[in-house]
């Protein structure tokens, strides 16, 4: 017999000392059939053992690993309705606007004295309940003077009585303008304010009143609208701080997507078209099968070792289908080498190749049967 054929059995014969469940590989069967003919004591096959599984199912390692990002961020946040007090809330005025005076005209101590002249009959309209008349008088009144602060303030504190909010808030402007510290001006503008729902601004102008000359109404006005502008800056409040949580999110998320790109940019630029890929530790298995599953590559994992005969024999094969098949990932782990990787995938023979699609493993073929791998690989790769 051939020298050399003679070496390869006493192999062999060493490795199914050493790994008793090598007799069971299929490519062997005639080797065991032999054996049993003779009468010779085969050892279980594992697979029994365990149900007809030779080992068992691989953790899911891509899957978990792979970075999932979220378009939820993305979403515009809807803000829910705030619950407020209502109450006293009127439908705006969309009057014209009312007749003001004109600041450019020199205002004589003759015209003051009429301008008061016509103020006195507006109060006197007040206290008798004619709003109206009231305010024929007071803008009588301002064409005659119309550098009065608080001949504004007055007419506007006359058309709030009115329901007229939004005619108030513009004598009220025109008060502020002549005289900043007007009191008045910021009182009557600030119940005008609440009257047309705007809290905040309300409670800021009716603030500022109280600060200048308290009284009692601002007071009591201030007893509604504060509840009301504070759960709104509440409301404000909550959804700035969520839209920064969004955005700190998006941040990181796009952190991330860089980060992952670029590795698998950097896995990628290890996938060697064409050839076949060794891999010594679980860390660099993840970050090829990151890669492989992001850009939906069919990846197969070929557990094998150097004292292996049939390894030795398909081992070719499996570098020409790496060269036939150049969009599939070819990987191949020395169990000796990488036996944290052998653990991982609870490797208890060699050859075994694992086909791998998205993270999952599809399908497994053990030991050298040169039909089914080439078969398999044809079908997954298609």
């Amino acid at each position: 017999m051939d020298a050399s054929k003679v070496a390869d059995l006493k192999l062999l014969v060493d490795q199914c000392k050493s790994n008793p469940s090598i007799i069971h590989t299929p490519s062997l069967s005639f080797f065991k059939s032999y054996l049993l003919s003779l009468g010779a004591q085969i050892p279980t096959d594992p697979r029994t053992d365990r149900g007809g599984v030779k080992m068992e199912e691989p953790e899911q390692h891509s899957d978990d690993k792979k970075p999932y990002f979220s378009n939820e961020e993305d979403d515009d946040i809807i803000e829910s309705d705030v619950e407020l007090d209502n109450n006293g809330v009127v439908e705006p005025d969309n009057n014209p606007p009312q007749k003001m005076g004109d600041s450019s005209v020199e205002v004589t101590e003759e015209k003051r004295d009429a301008a008061q002249s016509e103020k006195l009959k507006a109060m006197d309209a007040i206290s008798g309940g004619k709003l109206d008349e009231a305010i024929d008088y007071l803008t009588e009144a301002i064409m005659l003077n119309p550098t009065s602060a608080i001949l504004y303030a007055t007419r506007a504190s006359v058309f709030v009585k009115l329901s007229q909010p939004n005619a108030a808030i513009r004598d009220a402007d025109a008060a502020l303008k002549i005289n900043p510290d007007s009191a008045k001006g910021y009182k009557v503008r600030g119940m005008a304010r609440a009257m047309l729902g705007q809290w905040e601004e309300a409670a800021s102008d009716l603030h500022v009143a109280s600060k200048l000359d308290y009284d009692e109404e601002i007071g009591s006005v201030l007893k509604k609208v504060e509840p009301n502008a504070h759960k709104i800056e509440e409301h404000r409040r909550k959804y700035e701080r969520l839209r920064k949580e969004r955005e700190l999110k998006r941040s990181e998320r796009q952190r991330q997507q860089k980060k992952a790109e670029a590795q698998d940019q950097e896995a990628l630029s290890a996938f060697k078209d064409g050839q076949v890929i060794g891999v010594h530790s679980t860390s660099e298995l993840e970050i090829k099968l990151n890669a492989a599953t992001r850009t939906s590559r069919l990846m197969i994992l070929y557990f094998t070792a150097t004292w292996c005969g049939p390894c030795r024999f398909i081992s070719p094969l499996y570098t020409s289908l790496a060269a036939k098949y150049a969009k599939v990932v070819f990987l191949k782990v020395d169990i000796d080498k990488g036996r944290d990787v052998a653990a991982r995938w609870n490797i208890s023979s060699v050859p075994t190749f694992f086909f791998i699609r998205n993270g999952k493993e599809v399908d497994k073929v053990v030991g050298a049967d040169k039909t089914t791998l080439e078969s398999k690989i044809a079908q997954y790769a298609s």
